[in-house]
């Protein structure tokens, strides 16, 4: 808040150290678009959404954005899990609906039952079918954390998640004073577009444009061009500054709050951008369309404490 203060008064910004060309096949190569799909969406971990998502015992939801289903679960005594969303018997995907609330999963095409632990509990005609060790032909857990409000899934089965690494001290910190794990899911909008999934990002990351773009919305609750900007391993986090902060900076700095003054952005590796605001928070998650660097989708899930749907 300090440091914003002392930009607005110098009419000056966050300094970016210099003056970078990114080359424009940075977001048309497909040869880069390829790598990028296997190193940062295949073979990293990632975040499908937060604990509000799955807000009940026996609740589920199932993502679609690395290639093949994985569906994420909430067993009744409230633990997280994750497995691939395919029947072990021939392949089948076990659960269609995008999110509901079941404790066991039938596959459409024989009937094989899982519940949400991932265990094998019975199938058809037993009698006929042959005995077999049903212990053997649960369904393939990923690796999988519940932490600090979000759900990280990794799509590869031998994939490792180790939040030290992936958030850094400092970030972990910081998460763990937001409660997060408050949120509750409200609504979940969708937006597929003819761009590059980076680049859907990248307009994000500054505020240069609102003078000019947003001159007559986001700017005249925001500053333009005046910013903060710290990183935490792969990570960032933008502070946008708002117009009320002209008021704040009024009283005394133990009634300053963060929330009033700024709109803080994580960018969160590789495809996440995360808003909190005092009555909850936006997630936004970008992921490329049709195996092509140029189309991508921005899926946007809207949360709010339960103090702010009361009211």
């Amino acid at each position: 808040l300090k440091g914003l203060l002392n930009h607005l008064d110098a009419k000056t910004n966050v300094d970016a150290g210099g003056i970078m060309q990114t080359p424009s096949d940075t977001y048309t190569s497909k040869e880069r678009f390829d790598l990028e799909w296997q190193s940062f969406f295949q073979d990293y971990p990632q975040i499908i959404g937060m604990s509000g998502d799955l807000a009940e015992p026996n609740s589920f939801l199932t993502i679609d954005d690395f290639g093949s289903s994985i569906i994420a679960t909430r067993d009744e005594n409230g633990v997280f899990r994750a497995y691939a969303n395919v029947c072990t018997h021939r392949g089948v995907q076990i659960e269609n609906e995008k999110r509901g609330n079941k404790s066991k999963f039938s596959c459409p095409f024989h009937g094989w039952t899982f519940d949400n632990k991932g265990s094998l509990v019975g199938y058809p005609k037993s009698e006929q079918f042959g005995k077999i060790d049903k212990s053997c032909y649960g369904l393939a857990e990923l690796p999988s954390i519940e932490k600090y409000g979000f759900l990280w899934v990794h799509p590869n089965k031998e994939g490792k998640i180790d939040l030290s690494k992936l958030l850094g001290e400092k970030l972990e910190k910081e998460f763990k004073a937001w409660s997060f794990d408050r949120l509750i899911l409200s609504n979940e909008e969708a937006y597929e577009t003819d761009m590059n999934w980076k680049l859907a990002i990248d307009t994000f990351g500054e505020t240069y444009h609102f003078s000019v773009l947003h001159k007559d919305s986001l700017f005249q609750s925001f500053h333009g061009n005046c910013q903060m900007f710290d990183s935490f391993e792969r990570n960032g986090r933008l502070i946008l500054c708002k117009r009320d902060i002209d008021e704040m900076r009024k009283l005394p700095e133990q009634d300053w709050n963060i929330c009033t003054g700024t709109l803080p952005v994580y960018y969160l590796f590789p495809n996440i951008i995360f808003m909190p605001t005092p009555e909850g928070a936006f997630l936004v998650r970008e992921y490329p369309l049709e195996n092509s660097p140029h189309k991508s989708v921005s899926k946007i899930s809207f949360y709010f404490y339960p103090e702010a749907l009361e009211a």
